[in-house]
This record gives C-alpha cells, structure tokens and sequence, in this order.
C-alpha cells in the first residue's frame, strides 16, 4: 500500500468530503480522506425519514455526553455526532439554512478577513444543486443537491398558519437576505433522498485513482517535525500505520474531534498538556475553547385526532402505502425530513433583522433525541437560542486518542442566554395553542400547561433543555494576536507549517441557524484557496 499523499484529510464528514472532492477534480494530487466510521450503507441514513431513527444507531454515531451542566440542574446531555462517511451531515435534520448576512461580517470584525457575507456568497452558490432554479443567492448543477420537500403534514402547514396570531410573516426562501417569519424549510435532498456531502461530493469520485478513502480508521496523532506537519499516526486493520502528507494535513473532525486530535498532538495550553503528559510543540491557548451551540427546549402537545408521524397501530395502512411510494418513486411521507417547517422570531434581545430564535417544528412526539418513545397523537416545536454569549470547551479526558474528551459546553452561563429562551418557550406555547391548531384540541404534555409564569418557564427550561446539535467555534479563525485564536482566515494554524483546520470548529462565533450549510461554504472556500495556491 501506497502511505505516502499529497494531502490528508482527517475526516470525510461535512467539510472533509467537500475537500477531497474539490482537491480531486483539480486532476493533479492525491488525497488521502481518513474517517473513523464506516461507510454510509445503512438504508436509514439515505432515506430521508430515517433521521427519526438514527439517534438509536450507536454503530453510526460518536454517542458523546457532556459534563454536568450546573445551570441546567447538573445534567450530563447527550451530545450525538455523526461517525460515518459524510458526518454529521448523514445524521442529521437536513434543514439547508445559511443564517444572516451579518454573522458573516461579525467574522470578519473578529479577525477572519475574507469572511463577509458578500465574500462567501458564492461559496454557497457554487456547492448548490437547488430544485428552484438559479438566482442572485442560489445556484444549480453544484454536487449537493437542495430540494423542497416531496411532503409535509397537514400539522406542519398549520404551525405555519399560525404565524398571523403572533405577529410573523410567512417566508417562502429562508436563504435570502431576511428570514424573520415562519414557512417551509428546503432540505439537502436530491431526488428524494439525503443528499449528504459523502452522497453528493464523494460517491460520483469514489474509485477516482487519486483518492484513497480509509473508513474505520482512527487517527491519533498528527506527526509534526521542526514545525511542519509531515503526516499522521493511525490504527489501520489494527495496526499502528504512519501516513505522511507532501504538502498539508488538514484536520476536518468537527469541532470535538479537531481540538482534540491538536491537543494530543501537542498543539494547545501547554499547562493541560502537561496534565497529560503530552509534550508541547506549540503553546496554544485558544485550542478546545470558544465553544459555542445552540441550546433548545422542545414545547409539545398532544391530541386525540389521527395525524402526524405517531406509533400507533392505526397508522400501518399509512405507513405501509407511503412505503410503497417511497420505494416505487421517492415520494410520500418517507421522503420527509420531519422537521418540516420551523422560522425564526426575536427575543427581547433581538430584532426581526436579525433574530436570535429558531424553531423546528416536528409533526410528531419526540423523546430523547428519538431514543425513547411515546405511543401517542402529538406534535411539538424546538425553540433554540442562536446567539449565545456562554462559552465553553473541549478538554482532554486522557492521553487516549480512544478516550472521549471532556465537553462543557457552560450553558447558560450568561444570564441574557437564559431570558432569551424564556421568550422563546413563550411564543412556542402561543403558536401551539393558537386557533390553527384548534381541530386538533392540542392537550398540554411538556409543559403541563398552556400558560407558565416565568419562574416556570425558568424550571422548565431548566429541566429539559438540550443541544440541537450545532457545536462550533472551538479552533477559532481570527489573527495571530487573538489569544483564542487558533488558525488564521485561510485555516492554517499558527505557527505549523502544512496544517489547516476546516470544519464548524473554526467559526469564531455561531451563526443564526443551522451548521451545516455554512461548514459546506468554509470547505468550498478553503479548498478553493488550495487550488489556487498549487496552480497560481
């Protein structure tokens, strides 16, 4: 076996296989793409109502829980990440959201020149395949495919119809330039199935002679010589293997894996390090800190009228004729994301120019991450924050690559983090029980209530609170005077010759909505800034 590459690549999720796409169409280097999962052929993952499922899929799924969380009565939460071809990005919801133009320039005030929203635009465009057709902010024929819906509840439609009671407006492209209102989210589908970056960007390059996919391929450690990164140690067929890199390594693990994987390398607080018994190369502060995720509470409801995506036995002819559809044509409700609909609103922080509140609306009863279960009619919406001022981090729990680090994501530690929330549960219980929802004589469940005063909100809150999955900011972008910082606006780390992070863990503050668009846009991005480096 060949061990030597132009580049490798650590991780083949949502930045990683953006990466090796781009570097392989260039027709001129090799590409080394290392993941730790396996390939993406459960059947659940490529179809799009799977995603109620795969929380349950250990074998897929890096299954991590956080430290306690002191303002969230000391609960440890249940942090999943993707551990399979594609990442997170096989996992997930499939909701395509960029977030606001001025997260973009917000970077750009933090130190990552290059990073405006006008900037980055046509990073977004280029990856795009959108079933809408092209225009000034989307594009089409790029390798992910962005789809609307093939279907959508009858109770999905009516969270939206609720948006006159509480004063929003219906958006029909979450995408353009505003998205203050409710609506429709579009997904990363194509044909009717999950369109995730190992579908999209790798499987038409999967045999390309210069790609070399390893899965099931743990890395432990980045090999760094004089201050150049030269290669990586990795557990292949259960041997130790060195594989050494020309010209960069790029770490793409997320912003978990990533800072571990420098830590253990040693490239981070040399006083932790020390703990661990892991030389220093380079003394870097910033690596595993600025941790930053959306914290989400989950307001639902029950009823009596046969709708939704319930487990109960009235529903197998349902389920059974839209099998039938699925399988014949990619339609019918096995096509659907579940999380349908959703919008964005403004706590008393925020403005509709730029609101700080997302929902998630799910036609259906959810229970731990889909773990559990509840035999009931029902319906329920995710209200997170998406601007917090907590900070948290990723920290070594050993010097075992196997060993998870420690995650405190120090929610709440803000207390405006807290009050934004408590208007978020707010305006989720008057969206539920408005008249929209009125045919369907929606039943309290969590909370038990229809109306809380805000210590209850607060107890709430409090009590079930949990992420919903957008971790970042953890080896932040920004120059080299920023003691955070970690890489510089092309994601090279400072000071480390042939290194780059790329992944969500080098935002240096979260944006308005979901990640997973945007890790896209900083691969895109990236790896146009290698091309051009080889070919200028």
């Amino acid at each position: 076996m060949n061990n030597s590459f132009d580049y490798i690549i650590v991780g083949a999720g949502s930045a990683g296989c953006v990466l090796a796409r781009r570097l392989i169409d260039t027709g001129n280097v090799t590409v080394a793409l290392i993941e730790a999962g396996r390939r993406d052929s459960n059947p659940l993952v490529h179809m799009p109502f799977g995603v109620a499922l795969l929380s349950r899929m250990t074998s897929i799924n890096w299954s991590y829980n956080t430290q306690p969380q002191t303002q969230l009565n000391d609960r440890a939460l249940f942090w999943p990440r993707g551990k399979v071809m594609g990442g997170s990005s096989s996992v997930n919801a499939m909701c395509y959201i960029r977030g606001q133009d001025s997260d973009y320039d917000d970077w750009v005030s933090q130190g990552a020149l290059g990073w405006s929203a006008e900037e980055v635009l046509p990073y977004f465009i280029k990856s795009e395949d959108n079933s809408r057709g092209s225009c000034s902010r989307h594009g089409v024929d790029g390798p992910l495919g962005v789809s609307d819906l093939r279907h959508t509840e009858a109770l999905s439609r009516a969270f939206i119809q609720a948006h006159s009671e509480c004063d929003l407006p219906v958006v029909a492209d979450f995408n353009a330039q505003y998205h203050y209102g409710l609506g429709l989210y579009q997904a990363t589908h194509r044909n009717g199935q999950r369109c995730s970056t190992a579908a999209g960007f790798i499987a038409p390059v999967s045999e390309h002679a210069n790609l070399t996919l390893f899965t099931e391929c743990m890395v432990h450690k980045i090999i760094i010589a004089d201050g150049i990164a030269t290669g990586v140690d990795c557990m292949l067929d259960d041997a130790l293997t060195r594989l050494t890199a020309k010209h960069e390594v790029i770490l793409s693990g997320g912003a978990i894996n990533s800072p571990q994987l420098l830590l253990l390398s040693g490239i981070g607080p040399q006083s932790h390090l020390a703990e661990h018994g892991i030389e220093c190369i380079k003394d870097a502060g910033g690596v595993g800190q600025n941790l930053q995720d959306h914290l989400d509470v989950i307001i639902q409801v029950k009823t009596s009228v046969r709708e939704g995506y319930a487990i109960m036995p009235a529903l197998v002819p349902k389920y059974t004729q839209h099998m039938a559809k699925y399988l014949i044509n990619r339609h019918g409700l096995f096509a659907s994301n579940v999380a349908e609909a959703g919008g964005f609103a403004a706590s008393r922080f925020a403005t509709p120019q730029r609101p700080d509140l997302q929902f998630h609306f799910i036609p259906a009863l959810l229970v731990d991450h889909g773990r559990g279960q509840e035999f009931a009619y029902g319906y329920g919406v995710h209200v997170c924050h998406l601007y917090p001022q907590s900070r948290g981090s990723i920290t070594l729990s050993s010097n075992n690559a196997l060993d998870a680090p420690m995650i405190d994501p120090n929610y709440l530690a803000h207390e405006d983090d807290l009050m934004a929330l408590v208007d978020g549960v707010n305006l989720a219980l008057r969206l539920l029980h408005s008249s929209a929802f009125s045919q369907y004589q929606p039943i309290p469940w969590q909370p038990a209530a229809a109306q809380l005063n805000e210590a209850e909100v607060i107890a709430f809150i409090k009590a079930t609170a949990q992420t919903v999955y957008h971790p970042v900011g953890t080896c932040k972008m920004g120059s080299a005077d920023d003691p955070l910082s970690v890489v510089n606006p092309h994601c090279q780390v400072h000071d480390i010759a042939g290194l780059r992070v790329v992944d969500a863990s080098v935002m240096p503050s979260i944006i308005g909505g979901n990640t997973n668009a945007p890790t896209i846009m900083i691969a895109e991005k990236i790896a146009d800034h290698i091309i051009h480096s080889f070919t200028a």
